[in-house]
Protein backbone atom coordinates (compact mmCIF):
# COMPACT_ATOMS: atom_id res chain seq x y z
CA UNK A 1 0.00 0.00 0.00
CA UNK A 2 1.39 3.29 -0.79
CA UNK A 3 1.70 6.42 0.99
CA UNK A 4 -2.21 8.16 0.76
CA UNK A 5 -1.84 11.18 2.89
CA UNK A 6 -0.70 13.16 0.02
CA UNK A 7 -1.17 12.99 -4.08
CA UNK A 8 1.29 11.63 -5.90
CA UNK A 9 1.86 13.95 -9.00
CA UNK A 10 5.17 12.40 -9.45
CA UNK A 11 3.96 9.04 -11.36
CA UNK A 12 2.76 9.06 -14.63
CA UNK A 13 -0.07 6.71 -16.04
CA UNK A 14 1.18 4.35 -18.91
CA UNK A 15 -1.37 4.96 -21.12
CA UNK A 16 -0.31 8.47 -21.11
CA UNK A 17 3.19 7.14 -22.77
CA UNK A 18 3.18 8.28 -26.53
CA UNK A 19 5.25 5.52 -27.16
CA UNK A 20 3.02 3.14 -24.72
CA UNK A 21 1.89 -0.72 -26.35
CA UNK A 22 -1.15 0.52 -28.74
CA UNK A 23 -2.80 -2.90 -28.42
CA UNK A 24 -3.09 -2.51 -24.90
CA UNK A 25 -4.04 0.77 -25.40
CA UNK A 26 -6.87 -0.39 -27.09
CA UNK A 27 -7.73 -2.54 -24.81
CA UNK A 28 -7.92 -0.30 -22.20
CA UNK A 29 -10.01 2.10 -24.28
CA UNK A 30 -12.20 -0.81 -24.68
CA UNK A 31 -12.33 -1.85 -20.45
CA UNK A 32 -13.59 1.51 -20.06
CA UNK A 33 -17.12 0.75 -20.30
CA UNK A 34 -17.31 -1.74 -18.24
CA UNK A 35 -15.11 0.33 -14.85
CA UNK A 36 -17.48 3.41 -15.78
CA UNK A 37 -20.60 1.31 -15.63
CA UNK A 38 -19.28 -0.20 -12.56
CA UNK A 39 -18.04 3.05 -10.26
CA UNK A 40 -18.44 6.48 -12.38
CA UNK A 41 -21.57 7.15 -11.65
CA UNK A 42 -22.59 8.74 -14.22
CA UNK A 43 -26.30 7.48 -14.55
CA UNK A 44 -26.79 9.15 -11.07
CA UNK A 45 -25.74 11.84 -12.14
CA UNK A 46 -27.45 11.73 -15.64
CA UNK A 47 -30.81 11.16 -13.62
CA UNK A 48 -30.43 13.79 -11.25
CA UNK A 49 -28.50 16.70 -12.87
CA UNK A 50 -28.78 16.47 -16.73
CA UNK A 51 -32.21 14.60 -17.30
CA UNK A 52 -34.21 17.74 -15.40
CA UNK A 53 -32.36 20.09 -17.98
CA UNK A 54 -33.89 18.45 -21.14
CA UNK A 55 -37.11 18.27 -23.26
CA UNK A 56 -38.09 16.26 -26.19
CA UNK A 57 -39.43 19.18 -28.06
CA UNK A 58 -35.50 21.28 -28.33
CA UNK A 59 -32.09 20.53 -28.23
CA UNK A 60 -29.67 20.78 -25.21
CA UNK A 61 -25.91 20.23 -26.19
CA UNK A 62 -23.38 18.37 -24.29
CA UNK A 63 -19.61 18.89 -24.29
CA UNK A 64 -17.63 16.01 -22.91
CA UNK A 65 -13.91 16.87 -22.49
CA UNK A 66 -11.54 14.54 -23.00
CA UNK A 67 -13.57 11.77 -23.45
CA UNK A 68 -10.86 8.93 -23.39
CA UNK A 69 -12.46 5.64 -24.64
CA UNK A 70 -15.82 7.51 -25.74
CA UNK A 71 -18.26 5.40 -23.66
CA UNK A 72 -19.45 8.02 -21.12
CA UNK A 73 -20.38 10.49 -23.81
CA UNK A 74 -22.33 7.24 -25.70
CA UNK A 75 -24.23 6.45 -22.68
CA UNK A 76 -25.48 10.18 -22.16
CA UNK A 77 -26.77 10.40 -25.52
CA UNK A 78 -28.12 6.77 -25.19
CA UNK A 79 -29.98 7.27 -22.10
CA UNK A 80 -31.78 10.86 -23.33
CA UNK A 81 -32.58 8.96 -26.45
CA UNK A 82 -34.44 6.37 -24.70
CA UNK A 83 -36.05 8.71 -22.67
CA UNK A 84 -37.46 10.40 -25.58
CA UNK A 85 -35.26 13.53 -25.03
CA UNK A 86 -33.72 15.43 -27.25
CA UNK A 87 -29.73 15.61 -26.04
CA UNK A 88 -26.91 16.59 -28.61
CA UNK A 89 -23.28 15.65 -27.66
CA UNK A 90 -20.06 16.39 -28.35
CA UNK A 91 -16.68 15.11 -27.38
CA UNK A 92 -13.57 16.19 -27.69
CA UNK A 93 -9.93 15.04 -26.90
CA UNK A 94 -6.80 16.15 -28.68
CA UNK A 95 -5.09 12.93 -28.38
CA UNK A 96 -5.12 11.22 -31.68
CA UNK A 97 -5.30 7.27 -30.66
CA UNK A 98 -8.52 8.40 -28.69
CA UNK A 99 -9.90 9.81 -31.20
CA UNK A 100 -8.83 6.93 -33.99
CA UNK A 101 -10.47 4.47 -30.97
CA UNK A 102 -13.92 6.23 -30.58
CA UNK A 103 -14.42 6.78 -34.46
CA UNK A 104 -13.56 3.19 -35.14
CA UNK A 105 -17.28 2.54 -34.21
CA UNK A 106 -20.99 4.08 -34.78
CA UNK A 107 -20.89 7.49 -33.78
CA UNK A 108 -24.12 6.30 -31.33
CA UNK A 109 -25.70 10.14 -31.41
CA UNK A 110 -22.03 11.52 -30.26
CA UNK A 111 -20.53 14.09 -32.54
CA UNK A 112 -16.26 13.09 -32.08
CA UNK A 113 -13.80 15.68 -32.32
CA UNK A 114 -10.20 15.92 -31.51
CA UNK A 115 -9.55 19.00 -30.62
CA UNK A 116 -9.08 20.55 -26.87
CA UNK A 117 -11.38 23.29 -24.88
CA UNK A 118 -8.93 25.42 -25.42
CA UNK A 119 -9.67 25.43 -28.99
CA UNK A 120 -13.10 25.64 -28.82
CA UNK A 121 -13.45 28.38 -26.44
CA UNK A 122 -10.96 30.57 -28.89
CA UNK A 123 -13.52 29.33 -31.93
CA UNK A 124 -16.49 31.24 -29.63
CA UNK A 125 -17.97 27.51 -29.24
CA UNK A 126 -20.87 27.06 -26.26
CA UNK A 127 -22.95 24.59 -25.10
CA UNK A 128 -25.93 23.88 -22.63
CA UNK A 129 -23.37 21.68 -20.32
CA UNK A 130 -19.89 20.54 -20.09
CA UNK A 131 -18.71 17.01 -18.63
CA UNK A 132 -15.43 15.13 -18.13
CA UNK A 133 -14.95 12.08 -16.68
CA UNK A 134 -11.40 11.13 -14.93
CA UNK A 135 -9.82 14.15 -16.29
CA UNK A 136 -9.18 16.10 -13.29
CA UNK A 137 -6.06 14.45 -11.80
CA UNK A 138 -4.20 14.39 -14.90
CA UNK A 139 -3.92 18.18 -15.12
CA UNK A 140 -1.43 20.03 -12.93
CA UNK A 141 -1.97 23.24 -10.82
CA UNK A 142 -1.96 25.62 -14.55
CA UNK A 143 -4.29 22.73 -16.30
CA UNK A 144 -6.61 22.59 -13.92
CA UNK A 145 -7.07 26.12 -13.84
CA UNK A 146 -7.32 26.24 -17.36
CA UNK A 147 -9.90 23.62 -18.08
CA UNK A 148 -12.01 25.58 -15.20
CA UNK A 149 -11.50 28.69 -17.09
CA UNK A 150 -12.79 26.74 -20.84
CA UNK A 151 -15.60 24.99 -19.03
CA UNK A 152 -16.77 28.30 -17.49
CA UNK A 153 -16.84 29.98 -20.90
CA UNK A 154 -18.05 26.93 -22.92
CA UNK A 155 -21.03 26.16 -20.66
CA UNK A 156 -24.26 28.32 -20.40
CA UNK A 157 -25.84 25.87 -17.39
CA UNK A 158 -24.10 23.35 -16.29
CA UNK A 159 -20.77 22.15 -15.59
CA UNK A 160 -20.04 18.08 -14.16
CA UNK A 161 -16.52 16.90 -13.64
CA UNK A 162 -16.46 13.74 -12.33
CA UNK A 163 -13.71 11.92 -10.93
CA UNK A 164 -12.10 9.70 -8.50
CA UNK A 165 -11.69 10.58 -4.47
CA UNK A 166 -8.45 8.82 -2.97
CA UNK A 167 -8.54 6.52 -0.34
CA UNK A 168 -7.01 3.47 0.80
CA UNK A 169 -10.13 1.62 0.76
CA UNK A 170 -10.86 2.92 -2.97
CA UNK A 171 -7.01 1.95 -3.55
CA UNK A 172 -7.07 -1.71 -1.80
CA UNK A 173 -10.72 -2.56 -3.59
CA UNK A 174 -9.53 -1.49 -7.30
CA UNK A 175 -5.94 -3.64 -7.19
CA UNK A 176 -8.00 -6.82 -6.03
CA UNK A 177 -10.72 -6.10 -8.50
CA UNK A 178 -8.68 -5.46 -11.16
CA UNK A 179 -5.79 -7.57 -11.00
CA UNK A 180 -7.16 -10.74 -13.63
CA UNK A 181 -6.95 -7.88 -15.99
CA UNK A 182 -3.56 -6.74 -15.33
CA UNK A 183 -1.88 -8.42 -18.72
CA UNK A 184 -3.76 -7.91 -20.83
CA UNK A 185 -4.07 -4.06 -20.33
CA UNK A 186 -3.09 -0.74 -18.52
CA UNK A 187 -6.54 -0.66 -16.57
CA UNK A 188 -4.77 -2.21 -13.28
CA UNK A 189 -1.96 -0.20 -13.20
CA UNK A 190 -3.15 2.72 -14.42
CA UNK A 191 -5.84 2.90 -12.12
CA UNK A 192 -3.95 2.44 -9.27
CA UNK A 193 -1.82 5.59 -10.21
CA UNK A 194 -5.06 7.14 -10.74
CA UNK A 195 -5.92 6.97 -7.43
CA UNK A 196 -3.00 8.04 -5.93
CA UNK A 197 -3.07 10.46 -8.35
CA UNK A 198 -6.61 12.14 -7.65
CA UNK A 199 -7.66 14.70 -4.89
CA UNK A 200 -9.44 14.30 -1.31
CA UNK A 201 -12.25 16.73 -1.35
CA UNK A 202 -10.97 19.32 0.69
CA UNK A 203 -7.73 18.88 -1.44
CA UNK A 204 -9.99 19.81 -4.87
CA UNK A 205 -12.38 22.56 -3.08
CA UNK A 206 -8.97 24.61 -1.94
CA UNK A 207 -7.98 25.06 -5.57
CA UNK A 208 -11.33 25.61 -7.43
CA UNK A 209 -11.93 29.50 -7.89
CA UNK A 210 -15.63 31.06 -6.47
CA UNK A 211 -18.39 29.72 -8.33
CA UNK A 212 -17.41 25.99 -8.27
CA UNK A 213 -18.26 23.88 -5.67
CA UNK A 214 -16.79 20.07 -4.55
CA UNK A 215 -19.57 17.09 -3.98
CA UNK A 216 -18.68 13.48 -3.05
CA UNK A 217 -21.16 10.77 -5.00
CA UNK A 218 -20.49 7.03 -3.56
CA UNK A 219 -18.39 4.96 -4.51
CA UNK A 220 -15.10 7.61 -4.02
CA UNK A 221 -16.22 9.92 -6.22
CA UNK A 222 -15.91 13.39 -6.44
CA UNK A 223 -18.44 15.86 -8.61
CA UNK A 224 -16.86 19.67 -9.34
CA UNK A 225 -19.73 21.03 -10.05
CA UNK A 226 -20.62 24.52 -11.41
CA UNK A 227 -24.05 26.03 -12.28
CA UNK A 228 -25.13 29.13 -14.14
CA UNK A 229 -26.77 32.16 -11.98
Amino acid sequence: MPDLSARDTAVRELMDDPECDLGKLRSTYAQFRAVNRAVSGWRRVYVRRLRPLLSAHSSTTLLDVGFGGGDVPRALAGWARRDGLRLDVTAIDPDDRAYAFATAAPDAGVAFRRASSAELVAAGERFDVVTSNHLLHHLDEAGLAALLADSAALARRLVVHNDIERSRLAYSAYAVATRPLARRSFLHVDGLLSIRRSYRRDELAARVPAGWRVERQRPYRLLLVREAA
